[in-house]
Order: C-alpha cells, then sequence, then structure tokens
C-alpha cells in the first residue's frame, strides 16, 4: 500500500514509519517541524530513515530517503496549507493516510491556544478534506486519553462519556472523532480514531515524565513529582503502540465484516495502570541513582489516574501489549546515554 503518514518526525510518527517501511509498503511522511521541542531531535529521527536535515528543512519539497530511496518520501507541509495539501495527495494517490500530526501537551495548551485549533482543528478538517476528495480507503488517527477527562471509573472505556474535556488539547482530540463520525456518516470514509495512553521509549518526546526524570536524575537536578506522587498512567511502550496502529493500517485491504460501519475509536494502551512512584524507582534502579524529588500539588488540566481497556482491540486485530515497564524505560535509558553522550 502506499500511505501518507503526518507528523512523521515525531516520536510515534517516526517509529510507525520505521515499521511501514520494514512491512515493504511506500510510504510519505509529512511534518512542519515546528519549535515545540527541540528541532535537532526531529531532524535526527528523519535522519535514522534517510532524509537529511539540508533537504528536509525546506518547505513543501518532496526528498527521497537515501536509505531507502524505492519507498520513503519526506516533505515539509503543514497541515493547514489548503493549496500545497491537495496538490500532494493528488499527485501521490495515496490508499491510506495515518495522520499522527498535532499540536500534543496537555500543559502547553494552557499558554498556547492557538497553536492546538491551528494544528489539531484546521489541520485535521484539510486532512479529511483530502481523504474525500482523493478516495482514500481508510483514514488512521491519533486520539487521546485526554478526552476522558475528570472520569472516574476506571479502566476507561470507549462507551464512557467523553463530554467534558479539562483542556483545549482534549477538546481538540475529542473535535476530531466527531469530525471524523460525520465524515464517516456523510462521504463513506473509512475512520479509525486510536486513543493513546502515555506512550514512552527510545526517540520520545522531552516533554514526557520519562524523558524529564531521565535528564533531570543524570544532571543532579531534582525531578517534578505533581499530586505529591499520588497518581497512576497506563504506560505503553512504543513498539507495542506502533504494532497496534500499522496491524490496523494493514487490515484496510480487509472487509469490516467483524467490525460493523465505518467510523470507529480504539483505546491504544498496555492494558494496566502503574503508580507514578513506582515508575520513578525503576528508572532510579536502571541509573543506580536515587532522584531528589520536588513534591508539587496538580497542575491545571492534568488527572490522577488513566487506564485504558484494550479489549476491543484485541478482539478485533489481535492487539496484545507486552513490553513489561522495566524493559521498557531500561531501553530508553540507553538509548538516552548514547543519544546525549552521556557517561554510563
Amino acid at each position: 500500500m502506499k500511505i501518507l503518514v503526518t507528523g512523521a518526525a515525531g516520536f510515534i510518527g517516526f517509529h510507525t514509519i520505521k515499521k511501514l517501511v520494514a512491512n515493504k509498503h511506500i510510504v510519505v511522511g509529512l511534518d512542519n517541524i515546528n519549535d515545540y521541542y527541540e528541532v535537532d531531535l526531529k531532524y535526527a529521527r528523519l535522519k535514522e530513515l534517510g532524509i537529511e536535515k539540508s533537504q528536509a528543512s525546506q518547505l513543501n519539497k518532496l526528498t527521497t530517503s537515501k536509505k531507502h530511496s524505492g519507498s520513503y518520501k519526506f516533505i515539509r507541509m503543514n497541515l493547514e496549507d489548503r493549496e500545497k495539501l491537495p496538490e500532494l495527495f493528488k499527485s501521490e494517490a495515496f490508499d491510506v493516510v495515518c495522520n499522527l500530526a498535532a499540536q500534543a501537551g496537555v500543559r502547553y495548551s494552557l499558554e498556547n491556544p492557538e497553536a492546538y485549533v491551528d494544528s489539531n482543528i484546521v489541520g485535521f478538517l484539510n486532512i479529511l478534506e483530502c481523504c474525500r476528495n482523493n478516495s482514500i480507503k481508510h483514514l488512521v488517527y491519533a486520539s487521546s486519553s485526554s478526552v476522558y477527562g475528570l472520569n472516574k471509573k476506571t479502566p476507561f472505556e470507549t462507551s464512557d462519556n467523553v463530554d467534558h474535556p479539562i483542556s483545549l488539547y482534549a477538546a481538540s482530540k475529542k473535535s476530531n472523532e466527531l469530525m471524523a463520525h460525520t465524515y464517516s456518516h456523510l462521504f463513506g470514509l473509512q475512520t479509525t480514531g486510536l486513543r493513546f495512553f502515555t506512550v514512552y521509549g527510545p526517540w520520545g518526546r522531552p516533554d514526557m515524565a520519562l524523558f524529564l526524570f531521565t535528564k533531570a536524575i543524570l544532571e543532579g537536578e531534582p525531578i517534578k513529582v505533581f499530586n505529591n506522587g499520588d497518581m497512576e498512567r497506563d504506560f505503553t511502550y512504543i513498539d507495542d503502540i506502533v504494532e497496534g496502529v500499522v496491524r490496523i493500517i494493514e487490515k484496510t485491504k480487509i472487509e469490516r465484516t467483524i467490525i460493523p460501519g465505518l467510523y470507529k475509536v480504539y483505546n491504544i494502551g498496555n492494558n494496566r495502570s502503574v503508580k507514578l512512584m513506582d515508575f520513578i524507582e525503576a528508572i532510579e534502579k536502571d541509573l543506580g541513582i536515587i532522584a531528589k524529588k520536588e513534591m508539587l500539588p496538580m497542575q491545571p488540566g492534568d488527572v490522577a489516574k488513566t487506564w485504558a481497556n484494550v479489549d476491543e482491540l484485541i478482539k478485533d486485530y489481535g492487539y496484545h501489549p507486552n513490553t513489561p515497564i522495566r524493559e521498557g524505560i531500561h531501553n530508553f535509558i540507553n538509548w538516552y546515554k548514547k543519544y546525549y553522550k552521556t557517561p554510563n
């Protein structure tokens, strides 16, 4: 299949493309390479797949991978561009679109709300329109566990009420699900939304807990522990996430005989919740350093606990996350030390 993956320089997008290329698909990656976090890390991810910075930094220029010349190309482009994006869809004739591009981060949405509307709502509408007008067989897109808001019932299920988001980021992701439902209903577009739960692993985002904790501990700085450590997260290793995403993309060829309707939303997580303090202890043990801890109250827009029920994804796609927390943390720390040339 020929697949467009947006958010190609991002954490999940990079790993997804790597897997799709390994599975012999033809992939075009798209990213605007914004400066929400260090752009050098984004360019380094692109380089891992054979896209040089000198080429990737040029706007609206399709670049062929030096490592995967027959199967991977990259283009720097804004999803909000109502002229260039349709041109790309028309010229490349994609079979499937995997939209992983988004302005991420719950806390940052309190500071820069406009970025979330531009990327997550305007950009997503443009993706939907391009899919509608170019006979795309399937749109797979990133939603988020944040849509559950202050939901007290655990584990979270897709049948739970998600009408009360507590951050603009969460509201934008809920909007994506509603917009996708509308396009599935009106235009017969097959859409699958994936509510990601706290993804971690090598090449991860610098604003995520594992990255922040590892960096601070190695530098002898205190780590910020919110809600005085009384938090739990459904931490999910990147390889498990990618396995689920790719299974859904590849099943596009098969009629949804067991999955009624064109619109579907799934939780995609580790199917268990881990206490934050246990997560920190695992990092400390792997590093051999006890963290200095700054205990802080809950942050606005944050929640105390997340836990995904992934039974539907198991039933429909045979999804089975199986990476233990200690193994996933160990893999990340090994990557971090190598990437940042940190002494062991």
